[in-house]
């Protein structure tokens, strides 16, 4: 499979089995059926690479779910087998694995990916073959309706790149009382492109004026002269939209910290990683993002969740990724019980019924577009942590 990895498969009762390429312990199943004494479902993610906490996060919520599912007895007595493709954070190679665990690994569904340029990689070939995807965080509408036509097999438990958008030009002419805005945005990501886009629509459209839209590079390292025309614009912007990732937005808090701008900056959950305090420092303080759950969220079911994550992961707290991961792979094990059979066909009927899955990222619906309805929440960077700050229903 050309660079793509095999981290780990066989995940039930606790115990893990590690096969890979090549190796006769791993057994294969008939073309989309759940062979054997297992049920094979495949992940793929960014184990490594420049965005690998999106991936390293989002298996272990994965993990997590699957654990408790297979103790609990599985689906109808057999565990899952969750079989983990790294594609390196490179669509490409997120093509070539789906490909792989479709065609070599016979799983029933895939589990990922979590970013929408990957995931728009697999998706037809996951809907082409007729099995079952879902995707726990891929916020790009594209990724479950290409054109217009809805793909049969392809669904997302997040919320999609249009309604955070939304979420963030209401909260930053609402809340933060701004009435212009300056745009810094990732030109080599179809997240950031379509966040700007979207934003920038729905920002001006209740009376706010974007006085200036400048450009990056993914793995760019100085923005001060993006920072300092955005300084320069007349009238100023009161607030900054950077629908980025968190490898860059930490940075550009610092460098425009640098140039004296203290303006808000505001973002969306491509911002949500541990690293992002640790890049940006002091320099994200009063910062605001767009994201799917908040640990301070007081509910039973977070609560219990953060504590279970915790214990499994030396005390880590989880992030918006881990718990995405872990809703996913539930929403898939409960479609699966509710499914006819365990064909990849059965499963795909039962996911698009989902109604008021009762997830930690809130209550999970799969509409006719098969996209998540559900609600997003303001997160606040204050004293080098990100807080809980508001909840915007749909």
């Amino acid at each position: 499979m050309r660079k793509s990895r095999l981290v780990m498969t066989g995940l039930w009762a606790g115990v893990l089995v590690f096969c890979g390429f090549g190796l006769n312990g791993c057994k294969k199943g008939a073309p989309g059926k759940s062979a054997g004494h297992t049920i094979p479902v495949g992940e793929v993610e960014s184990m490594t690479g420049s965005e690998a906490t999106f991936g390293t996060s989002t298996h272990a919520g994965i993990e997590l779910a699957i654990r408790e599912i297979n103790a609990n007895g599985g689906i109808g007595g057999k565990p899952i087998q969750l079989i983990t493709l790294d594609d390196q954070g490179k669509p490409d190679e997120a093509a070539i694995a789906v490909q792989r665990l479709i065609s070599e690994d016979r799983v029933v569904a895939i589990l990922g990916e979590v970013a929408s340029s990957r995931s728009l990689a697999m998706a037809p070939i996951a809907d082409r073959n007729q099995v079952p995807m879902i995707t726990p965080s891929s916020t790009n509408p594209e990724i479950t309706k290409k054109d217009g036509v809805v793909r049969p097999y392809v669904f997302r438990v997040c919320f999609i790149s249009p309604f955070q958008a939304k979420v963030a030009a209401v909260f930053a002419y609402r809340s933060l009382k701004a009435r212009r805005a300056a745009i810094l945005r990732d030109m080599r990501s179809d997240y950031s492109v379509d966040l700007a886009k979207d934003f920038q629509q729905d920002f001006t459209a209740m009376g706010g004026a974007i006085v200036e839209d400048e450009s990056y590079s993914a793995g760019d390292s100085d923005f001060k002269s993006q920072l300092t025309a955005i300084r320069a614009a007349k009238p100023a912007a009161q607030v900054i939209f950077i629908p980025g990732y968190y490898t860059e937005v930490g940075l550009i808090a610092r460098q425009a910290r640098e140039l004296g701008m203290q303006v808000p900056l505001v973002g969306g959950d491509g911002w949500d990683s541990p690293k992002l305090t640790e890049i940006g420092g002091a320099a994200l303080n009063g910062s605001y993002y767009v994201n799917h759950y908040s640990q301070d969220d007081k509910s039973a079911r977070v609560q219990d969740f953060v504590t279970q994550f915790k214990t499994a992961n030396g005390g880590e707290v989880p992030d918006s990724l881990a718990a995405m991961g872990f809703d996913a792979a539930r929403v898939l094990a409960g479609a699966m019980e509710k499914a006819k059979s365990l064909t990849p066909q059965d499963i795909r009927d039962a996911i698009a019924l989902t109604k008021d899955f009762p997830g930690v990222t809130g209550k999970i619906s799969i509409n006719e577009d098969h996209d998540a309805v559900k609600p997003a929440m303001i997160q606040k960077v204050a004293d080098g942590r990100v807080r809980y700050e508001a909840t915007i229903n749909p």
